[in-house]
Protein backbone atom coordinates (compact mmCIF):
# COMPACT_ATOMS: atom_id res chain seq x y z
CA UNK A 1 0.00 0.00 0.00
CA UNK A 2 2.81 2.38 0.85
CA UNK A 3 4.51 1.76 -2.50
CA UNK A 4 1.31 2.34 -4.34
CA UNK A 5 0.77 5.60 -2.51
CA UNK A 6 4.28 6.81 -3.32
CA UNK A 7 3.75 6.07 -7.04
CA UNK A 8 0.53 8.09 -7.05
CA UNK A 9 2.23 10.98 -5.29
CA UNK A 10 5.12 10.92 -7.82
CA UNK A 11 2.68 10.99 -10.70
CA UNK A 12 0.88 13.95 -9.25
CA UNK A 13 4.15 15.85 -8.86
CA UNK A 14 5.76 14.98 -12.21
CA UNK A 15 2.73 15.23 -14.52
CA UNK A 16 2.27 19.02 -14.15
CA UNK A 17 5.97 19.51 -14.78
CA UNK A 18 5.85 17.44 -17.99
CA UNK A 19 2.76 19.24 -19.18
CA UNK A 20 4.35 22.61 -18.47
CA UNK A 21 7.52 21.72 -20.34
CA UNK A 22 5.55 20.28 -23.27
CA UNK A 23 3.35 23.32 -23.60
CA UNK A 24 6.37 25.58 -23.42
CA UNK A 25 8.19 23.68 -26.12
CA UNK A 26 5.06 23.69 -28.32
CA UNK A 27 4.65 27.44 -27.86
CA UNK A 28 8.30 27.99 -28.73
CA UNK A 29 7.98 25.82 -31.85
CA UNK A 30 4.84 27.63 -32.94
CA UNK A 31 6.47 31.01 -32.33
CA UNK A 32 9.59 29.94 -34.25
CA UNK A 33 7.48 28.66 -37.12
CA UNK A 34 5.51 31.89 -37.24
CA UNK A 35 8.71 33.91 -37.18
CA UNK A 36 10.13 31.87 -40.08
CA UNK A 37 6.97 32.42 -42.14
CA UNK A 38 7.12 36.14 -41.46
CA UNK A 39 10.78 36.24 -42.48
CA UNK A 40 9.97 34.41 -45.72
CA UNK A 41 7.13 36.84 -46.46
CA UNK A 42 9.41 39.78 -45.73
CA UNK A 43 12.09 38.30 -48.00
CA UNK A 44 9.58 37.89 -50.83
CA UNK A 45 8.40 41.48 -50.37
CA UNK A 46 12.00 42.67 -50.31
CA UNK A 47 12.82 40.76 -53.53
CA UNK A 48 9.76 42.19 -55.27
CA UNK A 49 10.64 45.73 -54.18
CA UNK A 50 14.22 45.22 -55.35
CA UNK A 51 13.11 44.00 -58.78
CA UNK A 52 10.67 46.88 -59.15
CA UNK A 53 13.47 49.31 -58.32
CA UNK A 54 15.80 47.65 -60.83
CA UNK A 55 13.19 47.82 -63.59
CA UNK A 56 12.51 51.46 -62.70
CA UNK A 57 16.17 52.28 -63.27
CA UNK A 58 17.10 53.00 -59.66
CA UNK A 59 20.81 52.96 -58.89
CA UNK A 60 22.42 50.59 -56.45
CA UNK A 61 25.97 49.58 -55.63
CA UNK A 62 28.44 47.58 -57.67
CA UNK A 63 32.18 47.13 -57.75
CA UNK A 64 32.19 47.68 -61.52
CA UNK A 65 33.73 50.91 -62.77
CA UNK A 66 32.40 53.19 -65.48
CA UNK A 67 29.55 55.57 -66.31
CA UNK A 68 26.29 54.50 -64.64
CA UNK A 69 27.75 51.15 -63.58
CA UNK A 70 25.39 51.15 -60.58
CA UNK A 71 22.29 51.07 -62.82
CA UNK A 72 21.36 47.56 -63.96
CA UNK A 73 18.49 48.50 -66.29
CA UNK A 74 18.46 51.81 -68.17
CA UNK A 75 14.84 52.84 -68.62
CA UNK A 76 15.61 55.59 -71.13
CA UNK A 77 17.58 53.10 -73.22
CA UNK A 78 14.66 50.69 -73.40
CA UNK A 79 12.25 53.48 -74.25
CA UNK A 80 14.58 54.79 -76.95
CA UNK A 81 14.91 51.30 -78.41
CA UNK A 82 11.12 51.01 -78.60
CA UNK A 83 10.87 54.39 -80.36
CA UNK A 84 13.52 53.34 -82.87
CA UNK A 85 11.98 49.93 -83.62
CA UNK A 86 8.31 50.97 -83.62
CA UNK A 87 8.51 54.37 -85.29
CA UNK A 88 11.85 55.31 -86.83
CA UNK A 89 12.56 52.06 -88.66
CA UNK A 90 9.16 52.13 -90.46
CA UNK A 91 9.68 55.86 -91.14
CA UNK A 92 12.98 55.10 -92.85
CA UNK A 93 11.28 52.48 -95.03
CA UNK A 94 8.59 55.02 -95.90
CA UNK A 95 11.22 57.66 -96.73
CA UNK A 96 12.92 55.32 -99.19
CA UNK A 97 9.98 53.52 -100.77
CA UNK A 98 7.36 56.25 -100.37
CA UNK A 99 9.32 59.18 -101.78
CA UNK A 100 10.93 57.09 -104.52
CA UNK A 101 7.56 55.59 -105.49
CA UNK A 102 5.90 59.01 -105.53
CA UNK A 103 8.50 60.33 -107.97
CA UNK A 104 8.16 57.28 -110.21
CA UNK A 105 4.42 57.89 -110.45
CA UNK A 106 4.96 61.61 -111.03
CA UNK A 107 7.47 60.89 -113.79
CA UNK A 108 5.13 58.57 -115.69
CA UNK A 109 2.23 61.02 -115.33
CA UNK A 110 4.11 64.27 -115.94
CA UNK A 111 7.29 63.33 -117.80
CA UNK A 112 10.55 65.32 -117.64
CA UNK A 113 10.90 69.08 -117.91
CA UNK A 114 12.00 69.56 -121.52
CA UNK A 115 14.12 72.41 -122.82
CA UNK A 116 11.99 74.73 -124.94
CA UNK A 117 13.61 74.89 -128.35
CA UNK A 118 16.06 72.09 -127.54
CA UNK A 119 19.76 72.30 -126.74
CA UNK A 120 21.60 75.33 -128.05
CA UNK A 121 24.99 73.62 -128.20
CA UNK A 122 26.61 76.54 -126.35
CA UNK A 123 27.92 75.46 -122.95
CA UNK A 124 28.12 78.00 -120.10
CA UNK A 125 30.52 77.58 -117.19
CA UNK A 126 28.54 77.04 -113.99
CA UNK A 127 30.73 75.09 -111.55
CA UNK A 128 34.48 75.17 -110.97
CA UNK A 129 36.65 72.06 -110.67
CA UNK A 130 36.79 72.58 -106.91
CA UNK A 131 32.98 72.68 -106.78
CA UNK A 132 32.77 69.43 -108.74
CA UNK A 133 35.21 67.69 -106.38
CA UNK A 134 33.31 68.87 -103.31
CA UNK A 135 29.99 67.79 -104.80
CA UNK A 136 31.06 64.30 -105.82
CA UNK A 137 32.98 63.51 -102.64
CA UNK A 138 29.93 64.67 -100.67
CA UNK A 139 27.52 62.79 -102.94
CA UNK A 140 29.43 59.49 -102.96
CA UNK A 141 30.06 59.54 -99.21
CA UNK A 142 26.43 60.49 -98.52
CA UNK A 143 25.06 57.68 -100.72
CA UNK A 144 27.46 55.20 -99.10
CA UNK A 145 26.28 56.23 -95.64
CA UNK A 146 22.65 56.00 -96.75
CA UNK A 147 23.03 52.45 -98.11
CA UNK A 148 25.01 51.16 -95.13
CA UNK A 149 22.75 53.03 -92.69
CA UNK A 150 19.64 51.44 -94.21
CA UNK A 151 21.29 48.02 -93.86
CA UNK A 152 22.15 48.68 -90.22
CA UNK A 153 18.76 50.06 -89.26
CA UNK A 154 16.35 47.91 -91.28
CA UNK A 155 18.50 44.93 -92.32
CA UNK A 156 17.23 42.59 -89.61
CA UNK A 157 13.71 43.05 -91.02
CA UNK A 158 14.32 43.01 -94.78
CA UNK A 159 17.59 41.09 -95.24
CA UNK A 160 18.36 38.79 -92.31
CA UNK A 161 15.27 36.55 -92.69
CA UNK A 162 16.25 35.69 -96.28
CA UNK A 163 19.99 34.98 -95.97
CA UNK A 164 22.16 32.62 -93.96
CA UNK A 165 23.71 33.59 -90.64
CA UNK A 166 27.19 33.82 -92.14
CA UNK A 167 26.07 36.10 -94.97
CA UNK A 168 24.12 38.31 -92.57
CA UNK A 169 27.04 38.57 -90.12
CA UNK A 170 29.44 39.53 -92.92
CA UNK A 171 26.99 42.07 -94.36
CA UNK A 172 26.19 43.83 -91.10
CA UNK A 173 29.85 43.91 -90.01
CA UNK A 174 30.91 45.35 -93.36
CA UNK A 175 28.11 47.93 -93.23
CA UNK A 176 29.12 49.04 -89.75
CA UNK A 177 32.82 49.23 -90.68
CA UNK A 178 32.20 51.21 -93.88
CA UNK A 179 29.69 53.49 -92.17
CA UNK A 180 32.11 54.41 -89.39
CA UNK A 181 35.05 55.16 -91.69
CA UNK A 182 33.15 56.99 -94.45
CA UNK A 183 31.54 59.26 -91.86
CA UNK A 184 34.60 61.55 -91.45
CA UNK A 185 34.85 61.91 -95.25
CA UNK A 186 31.24 63.07 -95.36
CA UNK A 187 31.79 65.52 -92.50
CA UNK A 188 34.82 67.06 -94.23
CA UNK A 189 33.00 67.46 -97.56
CA UNK A 190 29.91 68.77 -95.76
CA UNK A 191 31.96 71.51 -94.06
CA UNK A 192 33.49 72.60 -97.39
CA UNK A 193 30.07 72.54 -99.04
CA UNK A 194 28.48 74.72 -96.37
CA UNK A 195 31.32 77.24 -96.26
CA UNK A 196 31.75 77.57 -100.03
CA UNK A 197 28.12 77.54 -101.18
CA UNK A 198 26.27 79.30 -98.36
CA UNK A 199 26.55 82.80 -99.93
CA UNK A 200 24.59 81.51 -102.95
CA UNK A 201 21.76 80.00 -100.90
CA UNK A 202 19.96 82.98 -99.36
CA UNK A 203 16.20 83.01 -100.01
CA UNK A 204 14.68 85.83 -102.07
CA UNK A 205 11.10 86.96 -102.57
CA UNK A 206 10.99 85.48 -106.08
CA UNK A 207 11.67 82.05 -104.59
CA UNK A 208 8.10 82.01 -103.26
CA UNK A 209 6.74 81.96 -106.82
CA UNK A 210 9.06 79.04 -107.62
CA UNK A 211 7.26 76.98 -104.97
CA UNK A 212 3.83 78.15 -106.12
CA UNK A 213 4.40 76.88 -109.68
CA UNK A 214 6.48 73.84 -108.58
CA UNK A 215 9.58 75.21 -110.29
CA UNK A 216 8.10 74.95 -113.77
CA UNK A 217 8.37 71.17 -113.79
CA UNK A 218 4.63 70.59 -114.31
CA UNK A 219 3.74 69.69 -117.90
CA UNK A 220 -0.06 69.93 -117.65
CA UNK A 221 -2.84 72.23 -116.46
CA UNK A 222 -2.38 75.91 -115.54
CA UNK A 223 1.22 75.33 -114.43
CA UNK A 224 2.42 74.07 -117.82
CA UNK A 225 5.28 76.13 -119.21
CA UNK A 226 5.49 78.35 -116.12
CA UNK A 227 9.18 78.90 -115.47
CA UNK A 228 9.68 81.20 -112.46
CA UNK A 229 12.61 83.51 -111.93
CA UNK A 230 15.64 81.95 -110.31
CA UNK A 231 19.15 82.99 -109.39
CA UNK A 232 22.20 80.75 -109.30
CA UNK A 233 20.28 78.31 -107.08
CA UNK A 234 16.53 77.86 -107.38
CA UNK A 235 14.24 77.63 -104.35
CA UNK A 236 14.27 73.82 -104.38
CA UNK A 237 18.06 73.71 -104.38
CA UNK A 238 18.14 76.21 -101.53
CA UNK A 239 15.74 74.11 -99.49
CA UNK A 240 17.92 71.05 -100.12
CA UNK A 241 21.05 72.99 -99.14
CA UNK A 242 19.63 74.22 -95.83
CA UNK A 243 18.17 70.82 -95.02
CA UNK A 244 21.60 69.28 -95.59
CA UNK A 245 23.24 72.06 -93.56
CA UNK A 246 21.01 71.74 -90.49
CA UNK A 247 20.49 67.99 -90.38
CA UNK A 248 24.02 67.34 -91.62
CA UNK A 249 25.18 69.14 -88.48
CA UNK A 250 22.89 67.00 -86.30
CA UNK A 251 23.92 63.77 -87.96
CA UNK A 252 27.62 64.64 -87.75
CA UNK A 253 27.61 65.51 -84.05
CA UNK A 254 25.44 62.54 -83.08
CA UNK A 255 27.57 60.23 -85.23
CA UNK A 256 30.74 61.37 -83.47
CA UNK A 257 29.07 60.72 -80.11
CA UNK A 258 28.15 57.19 -81.18
CA UNK A 259 31.53 56.08 -82.57
CA UNK A 260 33.79 57.48 -79.86
CA UNK A 261 33.39 55.31 -76.73
CA UNK A 262 36.16 57.26 -75.00
CA UNK A 263 33.70 60.10 -74.42
CA UNK A 264 32.15 58.05 -71.56
CA UNK A 265 28.68 59.47 -72.18
CA UNK A 266 25.69 58.49 -70.02
CA UNK A 267 23.48 55.91 -71.67
CA UNK A 268 20.65 58.44 -71.93
CA UNK A 269 22.91 60.73 -73.98
CA UNK A 270 23.98 57.84 -76.23
CA UNK A 271 20.37 56.82 -76.86
CA UNK A 272 19.39 60.44 -77.56
CA UNK A 273 22.28 60.69 -80.02
CA UNK A 274 21.08 57.49 -81.74
CA UNK A 275 17.53 58.83 -82.09
CA UNK A 276 18.73 62.22 -83.42
CA UNK A 277 21.03 60.38 -85.84
CA UNK A 278 18.17 58.24 -87.13
CA UNK A 279 15.70 61.14 -87.48
CA UNK A 280 18.29 63.28 -89.30
CA UNK A 281 19.13 60.36 -91.59
CA UNK A 282 15.46 59.84 -92.51
CA UNK A 283 15.07 63.51 -93.45
CA UNK A 284 18.32 63.62 -95.44
CA UNK A 285 17.41 60.38 -97.26
CA UNK A 286 14.02 61.77 -98.32
CA UNK A 287 15.55 65.03 -99.60
CA UNK A 288 18.41 63.19 -101.30
CA UNK A 289 15.96 61.12 -103.32
CA UNK A 290 14.10 64.29 -104.35
CA UNK A 291 17.38 66.04 -105.25
CA UNK A 292 18.62 63.15 -107.39
CA UNK A 293 15.32 62.78 -109.25
CA UNK A 294 15.01 66.49 -110.01
CA UNK A 295 18.64 66.91 -111.03
CA UNK A 296 18.73 63.92 -113.35
CA UNK A 297 15.44 62.46 -114.58
CA UNK A 298 13.10 65.45 -114.26
CA UNK A 299 15.41 68.14 -115.63
CA UNK A 300 16.61 67.69 -119.19
CA UNK A 301 20.23 68.79 -119.33
CA UNK A 302 20.57 69.10 -115.56
CA UNK A 303 23.01 66.25 -114.99
CA UNK A 304 25.58 67.73 -117.37
CA UNK A 305 26.18 70.57 -114.90
CA UNK A 306 27.74 68.26 -112.33
CA UNK A 307 29.61 66.13 -114.85
CA UNK A 308 31.57 68.78 -116.74
CA UNK A 309 30.76 71.93 -114.77
CA UNK A 310 29.06 73.43 -117.83
CA UNK A 311 25.37 73.81 -118.64
CA UNK A 312 23.61 74.42 -121.93
CA UNK A 313 22.72 78.07 -122.50
CA UNK A 314 19.06 77.19 -123.07
CA UNK A 315 19.01 75.32 -119.74
CA UNK A 316 20.58 78.32 -117.99
CA UNK A 317 18.01 80.74 -119.42
CA UNK A 318 15.07 78.44 -118.69
CA UNK A 319 15.97 77.37 -115.14
CA UNK A 320 18.29 80.13 -113.81
CA UNK A 321 17.47 83.22 -115.85
CA UNK A 322 18.42 85.80 -113.19
CA UNK A 323 21.84 84.23 -112.76
CA UNK A 324 22.41 84.11 -116.53
CA UNK A 325 21.43 87.78 -116.88
CA UNK A 326 23.78 88.68 -114.01
CA UNK A 327 26.87 87.00 -115.47
CA UNK A 328 26.16 88.57 -118.86
CA UNK A 329 26.00 92.02 -117.30
CA UNK A 330 29.07 91.71 -115.08
CA UNK A 331 31.22 90.12 -117.79
CA UNK A 332 31.80 86.77 -116.07
CA UNK A 333 29.90 84.74 -118.67
CA UNK A 334 32.29 82.06 -119.94
CA UNK A 335 31.58 79.59 -122.71
CA UNK A 336 33.23 76.22 -123.23
CA UNK A 337 35.77 76.24 -126.08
Amino acid sequence: MLLKSLRSLFALLVLPLVLTLGLGMSSTAIAADGQTSQQMANAKTSDADLWRAVKAGDSGFTTAQGVEANVLINVAGNQGKDIKNNYLTPAMGLAVLGVFGAFVIFYFVNGPSKLHGGFSGKMVLRWSKADLWIHWVLAISCLTLILTGISIMTGKHIIQPYVGEGVWAALINASKFIHDYVGPVFIGAWILCVVKWMPLQTFKMYDLKWFLVVGGYINFGPFKGKHPDSGFANAGEKMWFWTLTVFGLFISISGIMLVLPGLDLPREASMLALLIHAISAIIIIAFTIVHIWMATVLSEGGMECMVSGYCDETWAVQHHNLWFDEIKENGTLEYKD
